[in-house]
């Protein structure tokens, strides 16, 4: 399974293959086909490693206590 930057990377070429819109139809809908497959992949591991985030918040007698990093709202 291939690593969270190396989809990345792969789904950016896809990305700049399409965008320059001289592709075949059937050769367009299979890229976009793959990227959302890498899209999706990429997704879950993004919420996978922000449900492991966490932030230090120190406490009023100075000790650490380790709290869930809160997720971002979206726009």
């Amino acid at each position: 399974m291939p690593s969270f930057e190396e989809s990345l990377r792969k789904l950016e070429t896809i990305v700049d293959q399409l965008e320059k819109g001289d592709l075949p139809l059937e050769e367009s809908l299979r890229l976009f086909e793959e990227g959302a497959g890498l899209s999706t992949v990429c997704k879950q591991e993004l919420d996978a490693a922000e449900g492991k985030v966490q932030m230090l918040v120190k406490q009023r007698d100075g000790s650490l206590k380790a709290e869930t990093f809160p997720a971002e709202k979206p726009f």
